[in-house]
């Protein structure tokens, strides 16, 4: 299995600290060895790193953990492959384009069919059951939706329904994103917190590194960060049950389905 990581903000944001904790679950405190990415939205602009190998040796990497790339929506994953070649093409987070937006997308786990699902307009480049997923769910809006809806969390809503449709097919934790609006699914295993104030100090679990929020923030700043696996181990993280679905926009939840 893989793992994710996801944030939503109010303000423009860096993930340092998270990802300094993700990346070393990419080949030394986990077997996710086979590649990683993370997107930062800029705007309307998508500024994207990925790389086939194993993040917590990875000099693209060094970049993501040291220079503070601000953003409020983010998407990174590490990779275990099992659906798929260790090839750049292959590696997440995927981007394509709707309604004049970029939408990016992770996702988690092993679908035991995909090769069926239909993507009209949108072609794989890779051969993961993810990416062809990720074609599916937006030509499945592009299809409800064939031009930008008033309301996107209607949209978002509807984009629901449909992940649970894929987890009928097997294991799909997901996050996906338009750089407003992101939305985590939850098939097996997934966590999310809310920093505010007042902010305090937090410990990653797999490096001796931590910091406090308190120095770096306005007491106007929210910030959640969403994981497969809590990435502190002196905060309290929130559990998301299997077939639920959380709606985040500018770090506050506005949509929240229960299984």
């Amino acid at each position: 299995m893989c793992e994710l990581m996801g944030m939503s903000a109010n303000v423009p944001t860096d993930i340092c600290f998270s990802f300094k904790g993700l990346r070393e679950r990419g080949g030394r405190t986990g077997p996710h060895k086979d590649g990683w990415g993370v997107a930062f939205y800029n705007n309307k602009g998508v500024n994207t790193f990925k790389d086939p190998n194993p993040s917590h040796n990875s000099q693209i990497a060094d970049l993501v953990s040291d220079y503070p790339m601000k953003s409020c929506a983010v998407l990174a994953h590490i990779r275990q492959a099992n659906r798929g070649r260790i090839a750049l093409e292959n590696t997440h987070p995927f981007t394509r384009e709707l309604w004049g937006r970029y939408w990016t997308y992770a996702h988690n786990g092993q679908l035991s069919t995909f090769k069926d699902l239909p993507c009209s307009g949108y072609t794989p480049v890779g051969t993961t059951d993810s990416e062809r997923a990720f074609c599916y769910l937006l030509s499945e809006l592009a299809k409800r939706y064939p031009n930008r809806p008033s309301n996107r969390k209607a949209a978002f809503r509807f984009l629901s329904k449909k992940t649970k449709q894929l987890h009928q097919r097997g294991v799909f934790n997901m996050l996906i994103t338009d750089g407003d609006y992101l939305l985590a699914f939850c098939s097996t295993k997934l966590h999310w917190i809310t920093r505010r104030a007042p902010f305090s100090v937090a410990r990653l679990s797999d490096i001796d590194v931590d910091i406090d929020f308190s120095e770096h923030t306005t007491i106007n700043d929210v910030v959640t960060v969403i994981a497969t696996e809590p990435l502190t181990n002196n905060e309290h993280w929130q559990k998301m049950q299997p077939g639920e679905c959380v709606l985040f926009k500018l770090g506050e939840v506005v949509l929240q389905i229960d299984p």
